[in-house]
């Protein structure tokens, strides 16, 4: 039994979705899946549903416990294994697999307690850093690479800057001098941001000890 027959296919669309989170983290597009991906957890004292019991469930099924994106690949990777070995089972003892819509519901239940059992040691093996979040206003006066494209007055480009706890964020940057460019492959050092823009001066550039 292959992963690609017919009532393998949601398992199947599960691995090719986690490779493609893999790749996507590898060069580096991970933070527009990512997002701010932190659960608010805190509710009204008057309202249905209690903020601890719901933390407490998500907490059981190992969200929280480690990064969003690691949990949604770990899922991934465990949905699949257990659908698979599921019909395989199936299969084996009736002679016929299930159809696959109702092998991918039970997959799926019994993967959400088996990946927050997975999560458990994992978050003791992933290091803890409680202020690792940083604002955008924290990367100004550092050193930005432009990774795609030319910056340019009006047209910024995709940069990568490194945040003080060596996370790295993704950013759009012009040049401070409307009259430069900043090529790609170009280190420069961010001096100001607007909205979600930042602006980089060469170092080079006499306009840097001005500011």
């Amino acid at each position: 039994m292959t992963l690609l027959e017919p009532h393998n296919l949601p398992f199947a669309v599960a691995i090719g979705f986690m490779l493609f989170l893999v790749i996507a983290q590898v060069i580096g597009l991970g933070e527009l899946f990512e997002g701010d991906a932190d659960v608010d957890l805190d509710f009204d004292a008057d309202g249905a549903v209690s903020g601890g019991l719901l933390e407490g469930g998500l907490s059981l099924l190992g969200i929280g416990r480690v990064p969003l994106m690691i949990w949604l690949m770990m899922f991934l990777v465990v949905f699949a294994a257990i659908g698979v070995s599921g019909q395989q089972l199936a299969i084996s003892l009736l002679g016929t697999p299930f159809y696959a819509p109702l092998a991918a519901l039970l997959a799926g239940g019994a993967a959400l307690p088996v990946n927050g059992v997975l999560s458990r040691p994992l978050e003791r093996m992933l290091p803890k850093d409680e202020t690792s979040a940083v604002g955008l206003e924290s990367l100004v006066r550092r050193d930005a690479e432009i990774q795609i494209g030319t910056a340019r007055t009006g047209s910024p480009a995709r940069s990568k800057v490194i945040d003080m706890h060596g996370h790295p964020h993704f950013v759009m940057v012009e040049p401070h001098d409307p009259a430069a460019e900043l090529h790609e492959g170009e280190t420069v050092l961010l001096v100001r941001r607007e909205g979600e823009t930042f602006y980089g001066v060469q170092y080079e550039n006499p306009l840097l000890g001005l500011e």
